[in-house]
């Protein structure tokens, strides 16, 4: 018997023909916590483990992902790093992702929410009064390296210094300096972003895993590699 007063999922999965669609929607901010980050990757594995041959990452309306979760950021260093250590696992496993993944940003996508951004292929934005990027050093945190080396590979050149220096964007900008390729009507992302996905559905995948290490996977073991010293100089100014 199904429990009437169980909360909704954070995170579902449905199929949309080839096209699998991972639905992130909190009710709130899209934050990601433990459970979030934990639910998200297990939705990948079952979108791998089904066979779907491209993926799309929605948030809800008008809300993307807002980033880490700052109660959790709050509790103390061992509990922030071990939050952002399994973050790290997320944003990696969609960068190395075997399927081409498209992210339909729903709203704001904001220091976590914008590396999600870069770690997907294809990023379809919601036009409005939303804000993108990465504010961490305005706020009193560093930017950690697994970001920058993030950004590095994906945003403008241009845009890259004041991109690590806080500064945020509306959407439309945000094709510019390279967080989002697109900006549709609000009502439209999603289906933008499976028109998006669908198109994808014919690459190789045995061309795409190995274009993934030859194009990704020194930015990819960079960031392993540093991960332990990153967290280790991680903190959260009062």
């Amino acid at each position: 018997m199904t429990d009437s007063s169980s909360a909704p999922a954070v995170v579902s999965v449905r199929q949309d023909g080839d096209v699998a669609v991972i639905d992130l929607d909190d009710g709130k901010a899209n934050a990601l916590g433990h459970e979030t980050i934990a639910a998200l990757l297990a939705a990948l594995d079952q979108v791998e483990d089904d066979g779907a041959d491209a993926v799309v990452l929605a948030g809800r309306t008008g809300r993307f992902s807002a980033g880490f979760d700052l109660t959790v950021m709050q509790a103390g260093p061992a509990e922030a790093q071990a939050m952002l250590k399994a973050g790290v696992d997320l944003f990696l496993r969609l960068y190395l992702f075997p399927r081409p993944v498209v992210a339909a940003c729903t709203g704001h996508a904001i220091a976590a929410g914008a590396i999600l951004l870069l770690s997907s292929d294809v990023r379809v934005g919601a036009a409005g009064e939303f804000k993108v990027g990465l504010p961490e050093v305005t706020i009193g945190m560093p930017l950690p390296f697994f970001a920058t080396e993030l950004a590095r590979d994906r945003v403008s050149k241009r845009h890259y210094a004041q991109v690590i220096l806080g500064r945020m964007t509306d959407p439309a900008a945000a094709v510019d300096v390279g967080f989002l390729d697109e900006v549709v009507d609000p009502g439209d992302v999603v289906d933008v972003a499976l028109d998006r996905a669908r198109a994808l559905t014919g690459v190789s995948r045995g061309g795409l895993v190995r274009t993934r290490v030859t194009a990704r996977g020194a930015v990819a073991e960079a960031i392993r590699a540093g991960l332990e010293d990153d967290l280790a100089h991680f903190n959260v100014e009062g």
